[in-house]
C-alpha cells in the first residue's frame, strides 16, 4: 500500500491529526487556560479578589458551613430511581461525609458533603447524592452558586471532558485524542528526518504553505517532550475511567483489598449505626502539622475529609497541600473522630506509586513555581499553534487541486479549522465580556455566560462556513483575518469592562501587586496586539497570495 515505512507514517500523521486535531486544539487551549484557572476565577468573580487563604478553622467556621449544605437538587431528583421508598425531603437527608479542598492560589474555599440514600435498591452500589458550596474562608459567607468560576468551573473541565456528560463520552473522546496525539508525535519524528535543521528554520516570507509547514515543524519539535508528557500523563490520570477493572473483573479483589486495608489501618469502611459526637478537628489539624514538621515538610492543609459523620465510626483525614514538590502526595494523617486519637499515618510511597504520583503531579502542577507555570502555558499554546498550522498546510497543499476538480474538502477543512482555532478564542473572549456585562444579581447568571460561549462559538462556525467560499477558487479565506480582528476587539473590550465594572484598572492592580487580575488583563492586551498584527498581516498579504495562486506557483 505504501512505498516505504516513512510514507505510511506520513499518511498516519496527516489523517490522524486531521480527524482528531479539532479535539486536540480545544484540549490544548483550555488546558493552557487551566494553568491559571484560579486567577481567571478571581477576574470573573470580583468578590473573590483577595489574597489566597489557608484552610480555616474547622470548629469555628467549617462545621457550621458543612451543616448548612443541602443535596444538589438535580441529583436528589434523579435519586428517586435508586431507592425502593420515597425519599425524605432534601433537608432531612443525613450527611455521611464532608470534605474541603484548597490550594495555595485559592482565595475562596470549596466544600462539599455526601448524603446517604435510605432503602437503596442495590446496597452494593454507590448510594449517595452530593451537595457543595463555595465560601469566603475569612467569614464563612457563601459565594452565590450562579456566579460561575470561569477558570476552574468551566475552562478546566472543558479541557478533559468537553462538557459532554452523557455516558462519560467526553472523557473517552479526549482519551482517544490523546492516544492519537502520541501516535502523531512518533510518526512526526519519523517523517522529519532532518529534525535539527528544521528546528532552526522558519521562513515567514515564503508562501503560506511553506511558512505554515516551517512553523508546524518548529512548534512541534521545540515542545515535543512537553506534548508527549502531557498526552501520556493525561491518560494515566484517567486510566481508572478507561480501564475500570476495580469495578468490573477485579471487583471481588478490590473489595477484599478494602477490607484488608481497614484491618491494617484501623479506618472503618462502614458506619457503626451508633450516634456519636465529633471532638475538636482543629486539634487534629495541629497534630498533623506537628508530624509533618517533624519530617521537615511544609504544613499547609490542602484537603480535609470527615467520614461517617455523627457516627461512632467517625474518622477525620487531614492531607498536606504538598506545594513543595511535584508529586501529588498528601501524606495524610487519619484520626478517630470521637477521641482525636491518631489511627494511621500514610506510609512512604512504593516505587510504583511514586512514579504514578510524580506523573500525575507533572500534569496537575499543584506545586509553587510560577516560572514553570508560565512554561506550561506557553507550551500549551505552542501545541495549539502546531495543530493550527497543520490544518493550514493541509488546506494550502490541496486547495488548487480541489478547486480544479470541484471538490469541497479543502473548503470545509478550512472552515472547521477557523471555527475551532480562532472561533474558540472568540467564544472564550465573548464569555469574559458577558461576565463583565451581566449583573451579579442576575438570576441564572452562569447559564447566560455559558450561552454566550456556546452561542458565539456556533456563530463563529457559521461565519467561517460562509466566508470560506473563496476556497472554491483556490483563494485564501478572509475568515481567518476577520476573526483575528474580532479577537483583538473583544480582548480590549474585556479589559475595559473589567476596569469599568470593578474599578480594577492596570495601574491599580499592578501598583497593589495584585497579579492574578493584572496578569489576566496584561495577557488579554498582549493577545489583542498579536491578533491585530496577525489580522493586518493576513489582510496585507492577500493580494500577493491571490497573484501567486493565479500563476500556480510551484511548491517551494
Amino acid at each position: 500500500m505504501f512505498s516505504s515505512f516513512r510514507h505510511s507514517m506520513t499518511w498516519l500523521h496527516t489523517w490522524f491529526g486531521l480527524v482528531l486535531g479539532y479535539v486536540l486544539v480545544v484540549v490544548f487551549f483550555f488546558g493552557s487556560l487551566s494553568v491559571f484557572d484560579r486567577e481567571i476565577d478571581r477576574w470573573a468573580i470580583p468578590s473573590s479578589r483577595f489574597e489566597a487563604q489557608p484552610m480555616p478553622s474547622f470548629d469555628r467556621l467549617l462545621e457550621p458551613a458543612f451543616r448548612s449544605i443541602l443535596p444538589d437538587e438535580a441529583e436528589y431528583e434523579a435519586a428517586d430511581a435508586l431507592v425502593t421508598q420515597p425519599l425524605p425531603p432534601r433537608e432531612q437527608l443525613e450527611p455521611e461525609e464532608w470534605w474541603a479542598y484548597t490550594t495555595h492560589r485559592d482565595p475562596v474555599l470549596g466544600i462539599g458533603a455526601g448524603f446517604g440514600l435510605p432503602h437503596p435498591k442495590d446496597p452494593e452500589a454507590h448510594n449517595h447524592v452530593h451537595g457543595s458550596m463555595t465560601i469566603d474562608p475569612r467569614s464563612g459567607k457563601v459565594i452565590p452558586s450562579d456566579q460561575l468560576a470561569l477558570g476552574s468551573g468551566f475552562f478546566y473541565p472543558l479541557h478533559y471532558s468537553l462538557h459532554i456528560e452523557w455516558l462519560g463520552l467526553g472523557y473517552w473522546i479526549v482519551g482517544l485524542a490523546a492516544l492519537v496525539m502520541l501516535a502523531a508525535l512518533v510518526s512526526g519524528v519519523v517523517m522529519h528526518r532532518k529534525v535539527f535543521r528544521e528546528l532552526f528554520r522558519f521562513r515567514p516570507q515564503k508562501r503560506t504553505q511553506r511558512s505554515a509547514l516551517d512553523l508546524h515543524n518548529l512548534t512541534g519539535i521545540v515542545a515535543l517532550p512537553f506534548h508527549f508528557m502531557f498526552a501520556l500523563s493525561g491518560l494515566v490520570i484517567f486510566s481508572g475511567i478507561y480501564l475500570p477493572v476495580a469495578d468490573t473483573m477485579l471487583k471481588p479483589l478490590h473489595d477484599a483489598h478494602e477490607k484488608e486495608e481497614e484491618a491494617q489501618t484501623g479506618l472503618p469502611h462502614d458506619a457503626a449505626g451508633v450516634p456519636a459526637k465529633l471532638v475538636s478537628v482543629d486539634a487534629m489539624v495541629a497534630e498533623a502539622q506537628r508530624r509533618w514538621a517533624a519530617r521537615d515538610m511544609a504544613g499547609d492543609v490542602g484537603f480535609l475529609v470527615v467520614n461517617h459523620v455523627d457516627d461512632a465510626n467517625l474518622t477525620v483525614s487531614v492531607y498536606r497541600a504538598g506545594t513543595d514538590r511535584i508529586a501529588s502526595v498528601g501524606e495524610g494523617v487519619h484520626f478517630k473522630g470521637t477521641t482525636g486519637e491518631v489511627l494511621h499515618e500514610d506510609p512512604p510511597q512504593t516505587q510504583v506509586s511514586s512514579v504514578n504520583e510524580f506523573v500525575t503531579g507533572l500534569h496537575l502542577q499543584h506545586f509553587k513555581h510560577w516560572l514553570l507555570r508560565w512554561f506550561y502555558f506557553v507550551g500549551g499554546l505552542a501545541g495549539c499553534a502546531c495543530i493550527a498550522t497543520g490544518f493550514i498546510f493541509f488546506v494550502e497543499k490541496r486547495k488548487r487541486q480541489h478547486a480544479a476538480s470541484g471538490a469541497g474538502g479543502s473548503r470545509w477543512v478550512d472552515a472547521l479549522a477557523v471555527a475551532t482555532v480562532t472561533g474558540m478564542v472568540v467564544a472564550t473572549l465573548a464569555m469574559l465580556v458577558a461576565n463583565r456585562l451581566l449583573s451579579e444579581d442576575l438570576a441564572g447568571r452562569d447559564g447566560w455566560e455559558k450561552t454566550a460561549f456556546w452561542g458565539t462559538w456556533l456563530l463563529a462556525f457559521f461565519h467561517a462556513a460562509l466566508r470560506t467560499t473563496p476556497m472554491r477558487e483556490a483563494r485564501r479565506s478572509p475568515a481567518w483575518s476577520e476573526q483575528c480582528a474580532l479577537i483583538a476587539v473583544l480582548a480590549v473590550c474585556a479589559v475595559l469592562l473589567n476596569w469599568i465594572s470593578t474599578g480594577d484598572h492596570l495601574l491599580r492592580t499592578i501598583g497593589a501587586g495584585y497579579w492574578p487580575v493584572a496578569g489576566i488583563d496584561l495577557t488579554l492586551l498582549v493577545g489583542a496586539v498579536m491578533a491585530a498584527l496577525t489580522a493586518r498581516r493576513l489582510w496585507s498579504s492577500t493580494p500577493r497570495q491571490i497573484a501567486i495562486d493565479a500563476r500556480g506557483a510551484a511548491y517551494e
